[in-house]
């Protein structure tokens, strides 16, 4: 698929977006609209775990590319998710143990392009973000992965600590990206680990940092206190790589 982003615009068009299974990151509804399309498109949205945003008329007028939005526009996501069975699977497939990504509260495309690119090179099997609050699939993050986005399966998640807990049913620890933590050279970062990081701003959120096994904090000598939460994905990546190729 190419990488041009799209919305997809009036009460029918996101109708029927939904029914022929196409993935919508969010939708944006005009505040107080009520009637019969508009309550459909509520179920569906509700159906399929959709963020939705209710705003007014000039705003919508703001986002609209055709000017006939009928109070409604959905963006659409550039690339299809996967599951998390599928990364598994991967990971299965090559007699690998598995080696995941989980983001938390990253907005920035350029982060998540740039993540899904240093996975791919690592020999990660995956990503895993959540539906809310965070950047979905878009043509900025394809363009910015440079293409690994094709062949490194980003799934979406409504619920990240419960995915956490349900992938340590697997045999997988979590190890949480914190300054705080311990030092990531003193780790075991070996078998089947999933790397989970938040964004600059906020970091982990509470409730996902709860669930990991561990936390791990990248040496810095510097003036400031934090990293992108891209580079510290490629550092903590190339760190679990170092281990597992020294055995």
């Amino acid at each position: 698929m190419g990488y041009e982003e799209f919305t997809i615009e009036g009460r029918n068009a996101v109708i029927e977006a939904y029914r022929s299974g196409r993935t919508i990151d969010k939708l944006y509804l005009l505040d107080g609209c009520q009637d019969g399309p508009v309550m459909t498109i509520k179920r569906e949205a509700k159906k399929k775990g959709t963020p939705v945003k209710f705003v007014t008329k000039e705003r919508l007028d703001q986002i609209s590319e055709t000017g006939k939005h009928q109070g409604v526009i959905a963006f659409a996501a550039a690339y299809t998710y996967a599951e998390v069975e599928d990364i598994l699977e991967a990971a299965r497939e090559k007699g690998e143990a598995p080696f995941l990504f989980l983001l938390d509260n990253i907005e920035d495309p350029h982060n998540l392009g740039a993540i899904i690119r240093t996975a791919n090179l690592a020999g990660a099997h995956g990503i895993i973000i959540p539906k809310n609050r965070a950047v979905g699939l878009t043509a900025t993050v394809a363009k910015t992965s440079a293409g690994a986005i094709n062949y490194t399966p980003v799934a979406r998640v409504t619920n990240l600590p419960r995915t956490i807990e349900e992938l340590k049913k697997e045999g997988i620890w979590f190890v949480c990206a914190d300054m705080d933590g311990t030092r990531m050279y003193d780790l075991d970062l070996k078998g089947a680990i999933g790397v989970v990081i938040g964004s600059e701003g906020e970091g982990v959120g509470r409730l996902t940092k709860e669930k990991c096994d561990m936390t791990a904090a990248i040496p810095m000598k510097g003036n400031i206190d934090s990293l992108n939460a891209s580079v510290a994905a490629g550092i903590l990546a190339y760190e679990i790589v170092r281990q597992r190729l020294k055995g």
